[in-house]
């Protein structure tokens, strides 16, 4: 079984062709670079892509998690986490994901004048159109970025915006020894908009991908960071604002434990009075009683 797309969990966006050809094309600062599809492939089983003619534009897939493999201009790739490959455009080539570990990828398309320059500085710094770069959090923000920035609409900023970021991205990969964000900065807005969106979401059972999702991050890179940054995984982080959100909900209102309950998205009462007993050292009618005097 081989597939093009159809993965969960997939994103995809397309920038149509008059649009490359109107705003693109014809700006003279875009002109020189610019993209015309991204996207992003998790765990993208049974992954495969042949073109025997290549594509009208580069390609570029930057693999994070799993294994792959790819072959063109006579040369086979093997692929893995961290790694990176260019394909030229008009190439033929083929590329899939490994049967057993598949791999997850964040790709684009682009073209522009400058373009071909591009190709040549890996070939130059790297002697293949395959590189290796060290994992950064940054990176894959700034690709979420420019994919949200492309999937707002195509008015002009947004793709100007979007195609000038693109330029810093190709720069991570291709000077990845210069590329040094503040890690801890990171940190800080992973586990804040983590944090957010867990509130937001407080009374129901909010999965560890969306999560993940919501930070452009791989799952195992997501839950690393917040819980360096915080001590705690993200579910027992999320486990103790419910018990927070129940605390406040038996002191100030008079809602019944079935209902504090479902309101922080359990709706087995027993179970809820378990879990708040195991976290709170005492049941939730005595913490009732104890603290509300």
């Amino acid at each position: 079984m081989k597939k093009k797309d159809g993965f969960d969990g997939q994103q995809a966006v397309v920038i149509p062709r008059k649009i490359l050809q109107e705003q693109c094309a014809q700006n003279d600062l875009m002109a020189a670079l610019y993209i015309t599809d991204m996207g992003y492939y998790p765990k993208a089983r049974f992954h495969h892509r042949m073109r025997p003619d290549g594509v009208d534009q580069h390609i570029l897939i930057y693999c994070v998690d799993g294994k792959g493999s790819a072959r063109f201009n006579r040369q086979t790739y093997s692929v893995s986490a961290g790694d990176f490959f260019i394909i030229p455009r008009k190439t033929a080539h083929t590329y899939s994901a490994d049967e057993t570990d598949p791999w997850t990828i964040y790709w684009v398309h682009f073209d522009g004048s400058a373009s071909d320059t591009v190709i040549r500085s890996l070939e130059d710094k790297a002697e293949s159109l395959k590189s290796t770069v060290p994992w950064r959090d940054q990176r894959i923000t700034l690709f979420g970025s420019i994919y949200r920035q492309l999937e707002n609409g195509n008015d002009l900023d947004n793709i100007f915006y979007a195609n000038l970021c693109f330029g810093q991205f190709l720069a991570s990969l291709l000077f990845p020894e210069r590329y040094t964000p503040d890690n801890q900065a990171d940190s800080r807005e992973i586990v804040a908009a983590a944090t957010a969106l867990m509130k937001q979401q407080i009374g129901s059972q909010l999965p560890l991908q969306e999560l993940a999702k919501s930070a452009n991050l791989s799952v195992s890179h997501f839950v690393h960071q917040f819980k360096k940054k915080t001590g705690y995984t993200p579910i027992e982080y999320f486990n103790n604002l419910k018990v927070q959100k129940a605390c406040e909900l038996l002191l100030y209102t008079e809602l019944r434990i079935k209902e504090v309950a479902a309101s922080v998205g359990m709706s087995d009462q027993y179970y809820f009075s378990r879990f708040f007993t195991r976290l709170m050292g005492m049941s939730p009618n005595h913490y009732r009683q104890q603290k509300g005097g």
